[in-house]
């Protein structure tokens, strides 16, 4: 599957588990469902994936944390908060740039209608 007919079936899920699940619940518990709903369509799904950084000699083996990595192309940050700031998505960039990967997702599930909190970031795609 290509990035952007991962990114149809990520947004289809989000939008299942929102339905179900509403609004006001910690980010991990929506990461964890995502995971499972998306496995449950036969994607491949990492969570809590480490991502090293090298800065010059220096090798730092725990620099960041990504929410989800899906069939290894498509990056997910989970977020659920009032608001989604720059930072979240220049931060998202940054993990793309270091993966080597060109699209991520930022979905926000603090909010009434899902199709406000989701942001697709892409590296050069």
């Amino acid at each position: 599957m290509t990035e952007n007919e991962l990114s149809y079936k990520i947004i289809g899920a989000a939008l299942e588990l929102h339905r179900n699940l509403g609004v006001g619940l910690l980010e991990n518990t929506y990461e964890t469902a995502l995971a499972y709903e998306l496995k449950k369509l036969g994607i491949a799904v990492e969570q809590q994936v480490t991502l090293p950084l090298i800065y010059k000699e220096v090798t730092i083996e725990n620099a960041y944390k990504i929410d989800l990595v899906i069939e290894g192309k498509v990056i997910v940050e989970i977020k659920s908060v009032i608001e989604i700031h720059p930072i979240f998505q220049a931060q998202l960039l940054t993990y793309l740039k270091l993966a080597h990967m060109k699209l991520g997702l930022l979905i926000n599930f603090n909010t009434l209608l899902i199709k406000h909190g989701i942001h697709r970031i892409v590296n050069n795609l």
